[in-house]
């Protein structure tokens, strides 16, 4: 019995992380989930030899480390989307990083590195993620759109991301886990012919990346 509901679980588990892919029309399951269910599936069945509790528990405890860097990350952007809803901040998960995209018309004021006191609350939602996922290297990027001269732009863009990693650090994220980097107006996500495209080229980005 113990053994069935173990089986149960894990099946419940792939058939809630499966997607259909927009191409194919076909559902599938990423190998995070897979490597998830594996795991728990495991570590159910050896803790159901001692009892229903360590079932559950074996489960759990399989799961994290069948999942591995994609459980990882999936778990930890679940929770960055959960604390950083409705703020402007972008969550973007990839293969092996995920990225915070932070506008900075929000984050900053005109011309400045000193942070807007309204979005210290979304930089202490940050902070308390990275905290609780402290395996991996923080990299935070300034990023300008392409007014004002090459030399001005790289300047501001560091300020502000150093200003990013400082205030983070403060609130208890360790600093040798960060990487601070002035991109200026080199790496746009928009084009800078329109205001609308320079707006969305100001910003600072958060990469956050396991350890291996």
């Amino acid at each position: 019995m113990k053994k069935l509901v173990s089986v149960c679980a894990i099946t419940a588990l792939i058939a809630g992380c499966t997607t259909v892919n927009p191409y194919t029309g076909q559902t599938q399951t990423s190998k995070a989930t897979w490597g998830t269910a594996i795991g728990a599936a495991t570590g159910a069945l050896i803790g159901s030899t001692q009892s229903s509790k360590g079932a559950l528990i074996g489960g759990l405890a399989g799961a994290a480390a069948g999942g591995g860097i994609g459980y990882y990350l999936d778990a930890q952007a679940a929770e960055l989307r959960a604390e950083l809803a409705s703020t402007g901040v972008q969550v973007v998960e990839s293969d092996d990083n995920i990225r915070l995209i932070m506008p900075g018309n929000i984050t900053f004021k005109t011309d400045s590195a000193d942070i807007n006191s309204s979005f210290y609350p979304v930089l202490n939602s940050v902070a308390k993620v990275l905290k609780k996922y402290s395996n991996s290297t923080v990299m935070v990027s300034g990023h300008t759109d392409s007014t004002g001269s090459a030399a001005y732009n790289l300047e501001l863009s560091k300020s502000r991301a150093q200003s990013v990693a400082s205030y983070l650090e403060g609130q208890g994220v360790k600093a040798s886990r960060f990487e601070v980097l002035g991109m200026g107006s080199s790496n746009p996500i928009a084009s800078n012919s329109s205001a609308e495209g320079r707006s969305q080229n100001r910003r600072v980005e958060i990469k956050i990346v396991p350890n291996k």
